[in-house]
């Protein structure tokens, strides 16, 4: 696959990845052909899938998969085809690892772990070989966050390692570490296999993107609309009074949020990309359905803006729920303008 070819994409959240419940009703209903085929009508040239590894393999059974979650997978990449929609699987969480439960992580420092997450891409390189290049990336893992960025680099590349031995050409997407920041791009090594794409996520400032999100202490206690363009109004009085929240928030204290600051914030990215000669994909970027519609609106213009300014293909999170989705529940469109701004 031509690293440059995944412009426009859209994330399947909430489908096979951070599910409420484990079950199969869901499973079959989320994500259809129809959904499928409506995102490519819309324009997007790929989905970024998220999958966990719970619907692969059991942890009473590692290392045996389960047909039920191939299965998914198969049908997924057939409709995709079908609707000429190239696909990025991405595991989003692995054993050991989950972004969004980093207390309970043990994968940093847990061989055993560490090896079920290579067998598990061991399979499914064997299972998806018959799979077009040009069709199908994988992606090792989400977002994740060690202590040390080497003890990360030193598992992808026996990863790559165990992959190439089954699957030459696959192109492989990574990022660094801190939840793929832009920030950590820099300590990333440049692996000399030419199929590997590096990747980011971005949410700045967060206290625009993730205003009043309840997962992120301070944000949710500040609770706060924060307009973009725009300054978060009476931040620093509530870090002054809250200092617990202090290293998450300080960044955004009497910052005015603009195109000039976006710009500023993804330089890391653009500085990785001449520095090394190679392309970033953006795997993640949106504003919660918490703030304003304006706000949505035109922090995403100013994303893609700079995205398409600077060749970086992207994935948007997400397409349905999941507090970013532009559908709902049903499918019914949240705000036609936040479509066509990523397609148009």
């Amino acid at each position: 696959m031509n690293k440059k070819s995944l412009r426009k994409g859209i994330n399947l959240g909430g489908w096979l990845s951070q599910f409420k419940v484990y079950d199969k009703d869901h499973f079959d209903s989320f994500i259809t052909r129809d959904d499928i085929n409506r995102l490519s009508d819309w324009g997007f040239d790929h989905i970024r899938l998220p999958i966990d590894y719970i619907v692969l393999e059991a942890d009473s059974s590692p290392g045996i998969y389960l047909q039920p979650g191939m299965d998914y997978l198969h049908s997924c990449f057939d409709w995709c085809i079908n609707a000429n929609l190239r696909v990025i699987l991405d595991l989003h969480k692995a054993p050991g690892y989950a972004f969004d439960t980093q207390e309970q992580n043990d994968f940093e420092k847990n061989i055993i772990k560490q090896q079920r997450f290579i067998d598990l891409w061991k399979i499914l390189s064997k299972e998806f070989i018959s799979v077009s290049n040009d069709f199908l990336a994988f992606e090792l893992l989400n977002e994740i966050v060690f202590e040390s960025s080497q003890k990360w680099n030193g598992i992808v590349g026996k990863t790559l390692t165990e992959i190439r031995v089954i699957d030459r050409e696959r192109l492989i997407l990574f990022g660094g570490n801190y939840f793929s920041s832009v920030d950590c791009l820099h300590e990333l090594p440049i692996d000399k296999d030419q199929n590997v794409l590096y990747k980011f996520h971005f949410y700045f400032p967060l206290s625009v993107t993730h205003q009043k999100a309840y997962w992120i202490p301070g944000l949710y206690q500040f609770g706060q609309a924060v307009n973009y363009p725009g300054r978060a109004q009476g931040l620093e009085e509530f870090i002054e009074k809250n200092p617990q929240f202090q290293l998450r928030l300080d960044e955004d204290v009497n910052v005015n949020f603009n195109f000039n600051y976006l710009k500023k914030r993804i330089m890391p990215a653009i500085e990785f990309m001449n520095r090394n000669n190679q392309p970033l994909h953006c795997g993640e970027f949106g504003v919660i359905d918490k703030a304003p519609i304006q706000t949505r609106l035109n922090w995403i213009r100013d994303m893609v803006t700079l995205l398409r300014e600077f060749e970086i293909g992207y994935a948007y999170w997400t397409y349905k729920e999941m507090d970013f989705g532009l559908v709902d529940s049903v499918g019914k469109i949240i705000n036609q303008d936040l479509i066509d701004i990523l397609v148009k």
